[in-house]
């Protein structure tokens, strides 16, 4: 069983409740781009590419999905409109499954080597610490020994946050005052981590993206002082983005990955937006996995993504 194998039982329900409102916005778009039409032809097509462009997919990425369904079309000689629904299913899925979006449900730490750390980086209000709060609570629900880092220095109430969530779950939270060096608090607490026998270590950052420049010396600074502890850390770099943001979420995606190496993505906040498919267009542009997706309040409600079910949920008619 996968490291969050504890929420499997609910996590269809979870997901098809928190994506109702982008799938209910896709289907309408849609359903006015075949109105009238019994086959796909390029008037179906036009109004098709319309429709994902502007469900938060991205114009990149729906030319692609475009130019399989046209392949399709080619390939079958007629194609009618009721087929159109399951055509775009697989050949979504089958487009992220080639830029190598993996399922993420049998996902297990290394076992290798302990700590497995996660560095966490995204601009404020995303969600972030709420994200690494859920992963905390996920971490230990399944067994694991979890600390926190408090390296977001900058803002005081990052640091009260994070040690909120410390509190609510039960895990350790190593900080110092505001204002001080984010690579010594990270240092700090992976020594604590690693002298107490720690499994999972998630470190909060600073997301000041106006200032890249800085940004860019804070992180690197980080990496290079965790190496002094673990020569391996961090195992990820974890980027949250806000699903609600659509194609915003996309961009800043784009940036923090010109600032530092992203491994994986974590999109929150899917269900109260109708914007949940930029999730498909930041999967295949940027080619870095996404890995969870938040889908409401609940500690269950942040899941390991897994591309075959989300693209079957959000078409299930």
């Amino acid at each position: 069983m996968g490291i969050f194998g504890f929420f499997n039982k609910n996590k269809k329900e979870v997901l098809d409740n928190g994506l109702e409102k982008t799938k209910h916005s896709v289907f309408d778009k849609i359903s006015r781009a075949v109105m009238g039409k019994s086959t796909v032809d390029d008037e179906v097509l036009d109004n098709l590419e319309e429709a994902l462009i502007t469900s938060d997919i991205g114009v990149d990425t729906t030319l692609k999905i475009i130019k399989r369904i046209e392949e399709r079309v080619a390939r079958d000689k007629y194609v009618s409109t009721s087929e159109l629904n399951n055509i775009m299913r697989d050949e979504i899925a089958s487009l992220l499954t080639e830029n190598n979006t993996a399922d993420n449900d049998d996902w297990e730490l290394p076992t290798d080597h302990r700590p497995y750390v996660i560095l966490v980086v995204g601009v404020n209000g995303v969600g972030k610490t709420t994200t690494i709060g859920k992963l905390a609570y996920q971490f230990k629900k399944s067994g694991k020994k979890v600390y926190l880092g408090a390296a977001d220095t900058f803002r005081a109430a990052a640091v009260e946050q994070i040690c909120i969530w410390g509190e609510r779950v039960g895990v350790p939270v190593v900080k110092q005052q505001m204002g001080a060096d984010p690579a010594s608090v990270a240092f700090d607490t992976l020594s604590s981590a690693k002298a107490n026998g720690a499994d999972v270590v998630i470190i909060d950052t600073a997301g000041r993206l106006h200032n890249k420049v800085g940004l860019m010396n804070e992180l690197k600074k980080i990496k290079d002082v965790m190496k002094k502890v673990l020569p391996e850390a961090p195992d990820e770099v974890l980027l949250v983005l806000d699903g609600s943001t659509g194609q915003n979420a996309f961009e800043q995606a784009k940036q923090f990955s010109q600032v530092t190496q992203i491994t994986s993505l974590a999109i929150t906040k899917l269900d109260g937006t109708a914007k949940g498919g930029v999730v498909i267009g930041i999967s295949d542009q940027l080619k870095v996995p996404v890995k969870y997706i938040g889908l409401g309040e609940s500690m269950e409600a942040l899941q390991l993504f897994n591309k075959r079910q989300f693209v079957d949920s959000l078409f299930k008619k």
